[in-house]
């Protein structure tokens, strides 16, 4: 239960610090649907989709409305279609992918997850057609998301996968020239991916769920922002212990308010709470900045020396004060850092205080990755494919979840803007370093062994 004086403190979070639930996301197993004929298939995944769904977001808006806590996006996630649809080729994924928007658009969320492929040991069939149809599906629908887990700390890394993603990735671009490259920024490529997060692009409903699950995505970099602010304005010589303090026990509130509307949703739809996802997600909007908070610490911007260890700092308090907030923790849960949708990070980027290079450093203590990061059009498949390779070295080593989001924006170079719109925001491309000349090491193929440690057993 709340005390008195955390009630007031959580109506200031609301009322003045960007305080809101970011996405109920609601997990559907559709392995059940599975079929060889393909318009049983669409059919049945069609029906699923929108009876189960039918009520989320008008009691998503109900319970928001009773707590004065507003749920921003209302969103599903679906089994793995390359599973679920293994018997089809690329054409016939194609029709799954629409039909899945089809019923994301009936049921009236803002996207749904789970055009996704987990090739981190092989590529089957199934995976193959699927990812052959990803910049296809991603351009022609307006909701579908889709991931590929190309990586896992138990199989090591598929380069093999790593070389198809950096191919398919500059195809979804080129098809979306006209707006910026906007179907890669529905498209992540992971290591060690979750079978929980709520958050798209990434959301998919693993095969060990349940049949329906209600997983939750909480926000509040804003008012970790504030919660610093006030600490350090009545008393400037508190030092880092002190402000990590601060930081767990705001993560704490923030996370308990996803909890409560979470299993009332589940509640009233009469399916299974899931998780609580603690990830700060920010959005592009002033004061709900994670890039902000590093400012709030002391540092000039976001990707200056002392960024890593801002960075590290902020994740594990911000996972201590959520785990002791909830009952069921799991998705992502840190700290979000896209490029795009953080208005601080994306002006870091374009004043030159943020480089990918510093921002690879810094995914090795954060939840995920290189995300929503706009680089040049002329960027080619093996670069990309090697930038892939290295966040996927990240997640596999040091066992975590690590994942990429790039967009090469067709004849763009580094140094101009690209506009995604949205919660997706704006971002200056950011250069890298694209080595002419074939790269031999990736053309090699294969699968990177898993590292030592993997043998847990």
């Amino acid at each position: 239960m709340f005390s008195d004086r955390e009630i007031l403190s959580v109506v200031e979070m609301l009322k003045n610090e960007n305080l809101d639930v970011r996405t109920v996301t609601l997990g559907l197993n559709l392995l059940d649907c599975a079929s060889d004929d393909i318009g049983r298939f669409t059919d049945n995944i069609y029906a699923r989709i929108t009876g189960a769904a039918e009520n989320l977001v008008k009691i998503c808006d109900e319970v928001g409305d009773k707590y004065g806590i507003p749920v921003v996006n209302k969103r599903i996630s679906v089994s793995p279609m390359a599973v679920a649809g293994a018997p089809f080729n690329a054409q016939q994924m194609l029709s799954v992918a629409n039909t899945l928007n089809e019923a994301a658009g009936a049921a009236r969320v803002d996207f749904i997850g789970g055009f996704s492929a987990l090739v981190e040991k092989g590529i089957a069939r199934g995976d193959r057609a699927l990812i052959e149809a990803m910049p296809e599906a991603l351009t022609s629908t307006q909701r579908v998301c889709a991931s590929v887990n190309v990586a896992s700390t138990r199989a090591g890394i598929n380069i093999d996968a790593v070389l198809l993603m950096g191919r398919t990735i500059k195809e979804a671009a080129r098809l979306t020239a006209d707006r910026d490259g906007l179907a890669c920024a529905k498209l992540c490529v992971f290591a060690n991916i979750p079978q929980d997060i709520p958050f798209m692009a990434g959301a998919y409903l693993g095969v060990g769920e349940a049949d329906a699950v209600i997983n939750v995505g909480v926000s509040g970099p804003g008012v970790v922002k504030k919660a610093i602010d006030r600490a350090t304005a009545s008393n400037p010589h508190l030092n880092l212990g002190q402000i990590s303090e601060i930081i767990k026990h705001t993560a704490y509130k923030v996370t308990r308010i996803g909890e409560l509307i979470g299993r009332e949703v589940a509640q009233r739809l009469g399916i299974k709470f899931g998780v609580v996802d603690l990830s700060l997600a920010p959005t592009p909007n002033v004061g709900d900045s994670v890039g902000e908070i590093f400012q709030s610490l002391g540092l000039a911007n976001i990707g200056v020396p002392g960024s890593t260890v801002a960075l590290a700092l902020l994740n594990d308090a911000v996972k201590k004060g959520g785990a002791f907030a909830s009952s069921k923790v799991g998705g992502l849960s840190g700290a979000f850092i896209p490029v795009s949708e953080d208005l601080n990070i994306s002006q870091a980027a374009a004043q030159g205080h943020l480089s990918i290079e510093k921002l690879e450093a810094m995914t090795c203590v954060c939840s995920v990755g290189l995300d929503m990061v706009a680089i040049p059009g002329d960027t080619s498949e093996e670069t990309l494919a090697a930038i892939i390779a290295d966040e996927m070295a990240i997640g596999v080593i040091n066992k975590k979840t690590t994942a990429t989001r790039l967009i090469p924006v067709p004849g763009k170079k580094a140094g101009d803007h690209a506009f995604f719109g949205g919660l997706l925001g704006e971002s200056v491309i950011m250069p890298v370093n694209n080595a002419t000349g074939e790269n031999r090491f990736l053309r090699r193929g294969g699968l990177i062994p898993s590292p030592i440690h993997s043998l847990v057993n």
